[in-house]
């Protein structure tokens, strides 16, 4: 469950069953949470609840005191980072790729949904790859998934663990998982009211479903 910007949805969250919580520290984005904001719910999650820290191009030096303030557990990096710019962190890294939405795939050239070329630089460094679309952060709007057979052709040989995210809400996310089988599945839009709040009903269908596969 990622966007969390509070302790009440935290709360929900970890109630539901989510086994790790995204905070988004990219500035000028709908969900965004500083450090001082983020610190006291993470302190609060049970400790088989994994805080991760979403950043984007950020520098080295910034990451490092985010994480340190806050007691992450993992990193999660969004933007146009290199195997370099991702190394050197004594926490697990997660790399975001980002594919087109379904209703984009036809006439692209292949080498745009996930050319291993792509993956393989970041396979020493990465913990696991983020499968996202290339669509903007929702503002509230629920996003169109990308392609999942696609995602499952491409990437399904690689040596990471696959998180599944883009688009994923309760009415499709177990169709997602049966076709991609990924690792683990994540998701901000498809399970809120709002931008940064979440829909408890949501929530506890989402994380049903996606078990329930």
């Amino acid at each position: 469950m990622c966007g969390i910007t509070s302790l009440e949805d935290a709360a929900l969250c970890v109630e539901a069953g989510a086994d790790a919580l995204g905070f988004i520290f990219v500035e000028k984005t709908p969900r965004f949470v500083t450090p001082e904001q983020a610190a006291p719910i993470i302190h609060s999650l049970p400790p088989f609840v994994t805080p991760v820290g979403v950043f984007w191009d950020h520098p080295r030096g910034h990451v490092k005191a985010v994480a340190e303030t806050c007691g992450l557990r993992a990193l999660q990096f969004h933007g146009a980072e290199s195997p370099e710019d991702v190394t050197g962190y004594d926490l697990p890294v997660i790399k975001t790729l980002k594919l087109p939405p379904a209703s984009t795939v036809e006439g692209l050239p292949a080498f745009q949904l996930g050319e291993p070329m792509f993956v393989r630089p970041f396979e020493p460094v990465a913990s696991a790859f983020l499968v996202d679309s290339a669509v903007r952060w929702s503002e509230g709007e629920t996003r169109e998934p990308i392609e999942w057979r696609m995602v499952a052709i491409r990437l399904g040989d690689t040596r990471r663990p696959l998180i599944l995210s883009g688009g994923l809400t309760p009415d499709n996310v177990a169709r997602a998982v049966e076709i991609v089988r990924p690792y683990a599945v994540d998701v901000v839009s498809g399970v809120e009211a709002r931008p940064g709040k979440k829909d408890p009903a949501k929530v506890r269908r989402f994380v049903a479903e996606a078990r329930r596969v």
